[in-house]
């Protein structure tokens, strides 16, 4: 079977839970046979329990919408459950997305192989992500977002181009989880030459890389606090977020600053591949991811939506790497949990459409037993709609469309 080879390397085939046949036995960082061996082992291992803690991140994003007291989401009639619920969930939306931005870098690194191209990679990213970007984006659209976007604004959502844009009408415009689309296509674009840039670190520097990364996420709200003005606030200053739109999007959505987070991924993914990680385990880091949440609400809103909980974030993701290539306990590889981070993605886009429809359906302002129900009731279409979205759009387009005929008669062949 015949390959375009490109200098540099190895570009990602495929998705989180899919990197390859699973293969029994081993541990990550730990040598049997040879470093090489060792390498080549953990990459085979499929990433079970990553794709199971994608629904996790996926759900923290829901409640955090569900959470926020604005009126085209609230539900509860009570001022003080409404807001004693954002003093629970106000940071859980970031957290998520941290999360997803740093698996992302991670699992494209491990997962990918000796000979590719850029833009079969780009090919696949793109099939994997914008079938379902566009139909979410045109629901949106029809059901609600269409009175209040103008034309402008929704053509640069559809490009995915809108986080560029330094205002918060644009950037969080149409179905609002998008903005973070529009990252990961910049992080897509940026990855054949940073995948080609990290390997040839030498092991024993990658710690130098990692700190350095982590260093430079935990001062970008830092920058945007001394550098950017800080008014007129952004809208979440009735919250406390007393901030400008410029301060946000530059710490939060810019996705040349998030692409830190991208990267910190894929150099975490290259120390785990190459023994280069001290692993503390999941429990553990999960102890301490909920203690960063925690202390989440007691440092300036910029670091709780971002410094804070990175070093967490990456520990959790190593840690359940390397149980999945070690074949130790993981709750987030069983049945329904896989099925569930399957879905996420899907779950991901939909949800705050669901929401956002369902609040404005309903009349009036609900109790906290009524509001549970409801939070409920859109939980389940979101999980059902998700499920509909991968099942009719997002695998069969996979399956159909990631490589060309030519690569797949010769795969064939």
């Amino acid at each position: 079977m015949a390959h375009d080879e490109m200098t540099g390397g190895a570009f990602p085939p495929t998705a989180v839970g899919d990197p390859g046949p699973a293969r029994p036995g081993g541990s990550a960082g730990v040598p049997d046979g040879g470093p090489q061996k060792a390498a080549g082992r953990a990459r085979s291992a499929r990433l079970d329990s990553l794709t199971g803690l994608r629904f996790g991140a996926a759900l923290l994003v829901f409640f955090n919408h569900v959470g926020l007291p604005f009126p085209h989401l609230r539900l509860l009639e009570s001022d003080s459950a409404a807001m004693n619920l954002f003093d629970v969930t106000g940071n859980a939306g970031a957290l998520g997305v941290t999360f997803f931005f740093v698996l992302s870098g991670f699992v494209l690194t491990w997962s990918a192989r000796d000979r590719d191209t850029a833009p079969r990679f780009w090919r696949r990213r793109l099939v994997k992500i914008y079938p379902n970007y566009v139909i979410t984006w045109a629901l949106a659209l029809v059901l609600f977002a269409s009175v209040y976007t103008t034309t402008g604004t929704a053509i640069a959502n559809l490009f995915m181009v809108h986080v560029w844009v330094p205002d918060f009408e644009v950037f969080s415009s149409v179905n609002q989880p998008s903005w973070s689309l529009g990252c990961e296509a910049f992080f897509y674009a940026c990855f054949p030459l940073l995948h080609s840039w990290f390997q040839r670190i030498r092991a024993e520097h990658l710690k130098y890389w990692i700190v350095g990364v982590t260093a430079g996420i935990i001062a970008t709200p830092w920058a945007a606090y001394v550098f950017i003005a800080d008014k007129p606030y952004f809208p979440g200053a009735s919250l406390g977020a007393t901030v400008s739109a410029e301060q946000y999007w530059f710490a939060y959505n810019l996705p040349v600053t998030r692409v830190l987070d991208f990267a910190l991924g894929m150099l975490v993914a290259q120390a785990v591949v190459r023994g280069r990680w001290f692993n503390i385990g999941m429990v553990w880091s999960g102890v301490l991811l909920a203690g960063s949440y925690v202390l989440c609400s007691h440092v300036p809103f910029l670091y709780s939506q971002r410094s804070v909980t990175i070093i967490p974030i990456v520990l959790l993701i190593a840690a359940a790497a390397t149980a999945d290539v070690r074949g130790t306990a993981s709750w987030f590889r069983g049945r329904t949990m896989l099925w569930l981070g399957e879905i996420s993605f899907a779950f991901y886009l939909v949800h705050f459409i669901v929401l956002t429809y369902m609040r404005k359906e309903l009349e009036g302002t609900f109790s906290v037993a009524e509001t549970t129900g409801l939070v409920a009731l859109g939980l389940v279409i979101s999980v059902l709609a998700s499920w509909a979205l991968y099942a009719l759009v997002e695998r069969p387009i996979t399956r159909r469309f990631s490589s060309s005929r030519r690569a797949r008669r010769a795969a064939a062949s």
